[in-house]
């Protein structure tokens, strides 16, 4: 049995504004009680000589004890249907096609199930299986001939109660014989009413999950030997009572039944669609323009939507809290866990002149990040600093991130936020960082926040969520928006929504490096939901199968903005260049920077080099870096203000911008991309940007305190972007 934490949970919501609900679900693993408290969030690095762990108690706003209770959580994606209607002594007949990943592990395809008596079609060891059981019976006989992994095959069964006759068979589309096998049984039933399960069985309890893809099952009425029947339209199997075509309502959890009693059914734990079927010519590589080229469905056992946990309490936003991070801190006698969310303003206001937007889509691409880095001298880091002591390594039970691969090796392309995220938790520690903390994502960005409590700036915080559901209005209350360390995904409708808002005169600190490279989708139907295809290119922990490059969320084409002609340069002066070990070093200000025109950007500096220290990896300029790029839609006016140098050895080019071994597509030798560039511009409407050009830049906030020459620089920035110079100066 998988681990469990002693107590954790998750929200409905991951931000809510005065007045509205948030509502919590937790599971308690012995069942006691517990107690809740509010907190605001100021910082959360947990390195002893950092900022630390910085929180405001707001007890007296939240603190209750709450009856706990263990909610379980049920892995594995399926589908259910309810059973058509037919008689328990007739014959009958199951058959899927079937793509399997895991042929010898033990697997149901198709369970039908009613009236206490079932029968699944299942693979395992012995090849394709039928296992009938009836009250006072049962019956199983397999082929005996395992199937190849990444082969389409047809699988049959059937069974005739009169006659005793249990069959089943497989055959592979490409090629070969039918392999059947049969058996003989006696006061055989077969089931009535009740359900059908595609993918798992036992609808009481779903178990035995297929992993693979899986496409046309049906039921047909009498005994029917599919071997000829290999590979061909749905609506010619003879004699359907239930028959399922997964080329309609693709992107939805919705599955259709074309037989004669429309038992339509549904998905549950979301697997993925819009994947190549048996059909695929490979002539069309959009599931929207050939939809039974798209047939199958890939089900996974590790598969999670929604915990569908039980809800425990509601917490309505009191007017009293200001817009900023907070979080539940939940305790028992166990242990500890904290449930993070935010707080906007009112819609009507009022609004700080500067916002913070919080990349909550980045960091649900990464929930629960299984890295297999959490050894010996990590955990004796984590124990030692008393940081967030839960990694997702030891815990696969609650669902894996976007970088990591299903058992089959598939990629997860799907990330729900309705489930406990480890790595979204105060003290969480990504890596045993010798030169700094190791954090990233939601701990790193707490930087950016405790700074900006230090430095006595107002500010609002929103996230990726609330910009994708509102669009530009979300951003039209600002003078200045700071994005996070590392805002890498994202929608179109974000995108564009930034672009507006630049275009109006908004002003833009990109805090961070890597950013706006992955295109995602969403579904209205399903809020709580990424969705990301890592197709075609670029930087990625695994590839997209050739024709599945198309999300099936919104029918788009997945992979990098770069790809869909919309790169990083073109919205913030800078994009992807290079990335390596979580490793830094410093920024060394140009000649550009010298300019009296940019002379207020370094007021107070008089370093040449410019975050040769720092709590993520040591420096300012690590990690992952971006550059300027004309080529790529760098303003012509943008200022390149300081540059990186040294870079590890580590620091690779990133592939998009390499032709073969040695030769770049800008034509600079392949060294020279491996840089970090800040970069300054005016937009033609009177906006401005500034971006950092590297992940690491907001780990360098802190030294010894919230000062330094990368303090100072942002401090300037962020009094210039958000008028507060402007209210100086008038006032002298």
């Amino acid at each position: 049995m998988d681990k469990e934490l002693p107590i954790t949970g998750y929200l409905d919501r991951i931000s809510a504004r005065p007045g509205e609900d948030i509502v919590a679900h937790v599971s308690v693993a012995a069942g006691t009680r517990y107690r809740v408290q509010l907190k605001r969030v100021i910082c959360v690095d947990p390195h002893p000589d950092g900022p630390g762990r910085r929180y405001e108690d707001l007890a007296h706003v939240l603190d209750r004890t709450v009856e706990g209770r263990r909610q379980p959580i049920r892995l594995g994606s399926f589908a259910r249907a309810a059973a058509p209607p037919r008689r328990a002594d007739a014959p009958r007949s199951w058959t899927a096609l079937i793509w399997t990943t895991l042929p010898l592990r033990d697997q149901t395809v198709l369970a039908d199930e009613g009236g206490d008596a079932r029968v699944a079609l299942a693979i395992g060891a012995q090849g394709a299986s039928v296992a009938l059981t009836w009250p006072g019976g049962s019956a199983r006989v397999a082929t005996a001939v395992p199937l190849r992994a990444r082969q389409w095959y047809r699988l049959w069964a059937s069974a005739d109660p009169a006659s005793g006759h249990v069959r089943v068979g497989q055959v592979a589309l490409d090629a070969g014989a039918p392999m059947t096998a049969e058996a003989r049984a006696t006061a055989m039933r077969l089931p009535q009413g009740g359900t059908i399960l595609i993918a798992a069985e036992d609808a009481g309890s779903p178990r035995n999950h297929f992993t693979g893809k899986i496409q046309d099952p049906a039921i047909l009425s009498g005994a029917v030997d599919a071997s000829s029947q290999v590979l061909i339209e749905p609506e010619a199997l003879p004699s359907p009572i239930a028959l399922w075509d997964f080329s309609h309502d693709i992107g939805t959890t919705q599955i259709r039944d074309l037989g004669p009693h429309a038992c339509h059914g549904t998905l549950v734990n979301l697997p993925t669609r819009a994947v190549v079927g048996a059909n695929w010519s490979g002539r069309e590589h959009c599931w929207r323009h050939a939809p039974r080229d798209y047939a199958a469905i890939h089900f996974h056992a590790g598969d999670l939507e929604d915990c569908g946990w039980q809800a425990d309490f509601t917490f309505t936003i009191p007017d009293t809290l200001r817009s900023g991070s907070y979080a539940l801190h939940l305790t028992c006698a166990a242990g500890e866990d904290w449930l993070p969310f935010y707080v906007r303003p009112r819609a009507s206001g009022p609004h700080a002149r500067i916002a913070f937007l919080a990349p909550t889509f980045t960091y649900q691409a990464y929930a629960n990040f299984a890295r297999g880095n959490a050894d010996a001298a990590y955990t004796a880091r984590v124990a030692d600093w008393s940081a967030y002591p839960y990694n997702p390594d030891h815990y696969p039970i609650y669902g894996r991130s976007t970088y990591n691969v299903h058992k089959d090796g598939s990629g997860v392309s799907l990330s729900s936020r309705l489930r406990p995220i480890l790595t979204m938790r105060p003290g969480f520690m990504t890596f045993n960082d010798p030169r700094g903390s190791g954090t990233r994502h939601y701990i790193a960005d707490s930087h950016i926040t405790g700074w900006l409590e230090d430095r006595g700036f107002a500010f609002d915080i929103l996230t990726d969520e609330d910009l994708d559901n509102e669009g530009v209005a979300a951003l039209a209350p600002y003078r200045a928006i700071l994005t996070g360390s590392h805002p890498e995904y994202h929608t179109e409708r974000m995108l564009d929504a930034l672009l507006a808002y630049r275009r109006g005169g908004g002003r833009i600190a990109y805090l961070g490096g890597n950013g706006f490279y992955w295109r995602i989708a969403r579904d209205p139907a399903l809020p709580h939901v990424i969705e990301m295809r890592r197709a075609e290119g670029g930087i990625r922990a695994w590839a997209a199968e050739p024709g599945e490059y198309y999300n099936m969320l919104d029918g788009a084409l997945g992979g990098m903005w770069r790809r869909n002609r919309r790169p990083p340069q073109a919205l913030v002066g800078v994009g992807f260049s290079a990335q390596g070990l979580y490793e830094a070093t410093y920024f060394r200000r140009t000649a550009a920077s010298r300019d009296p025109a940019h002379a207020w950007i370094f007021a107070g500096i008089d370093e040449d080099i410019i975050g040769d220290y720092g709590l993520s990896a040591g420096g300012a300029a690590g990690f992952e870096l971006d550059r300027a790029d004309v080529a790529l839609g760098t303003p012509e006016n943008a200022v390149i203000l300081a540059r990186s140098e040294n870079p590890p050895a580590s620091m690779e080019v990133v592939f998009e911008d390499m032709l073969t071994p040695g030769r770049s597509g800008t034509g600079e030798p392949p060294d020279d991309l491996r840089r970090a560039d800040m970069v300054y511009f005016k937009t033609p409407e009177g906006g401005e940007v500034f971006s950092a050009g590297a992940i690491t830049f907001c780990g360098s906030l802190w030294r010894n305190g919230f000062e330094g020459p990368v303090s100072q620089l942002l401090t300037n920035i962020v009094r210039r972007f958000s008028g507060l110079d402007d209210e100086t100066s008038s006032v002298g």
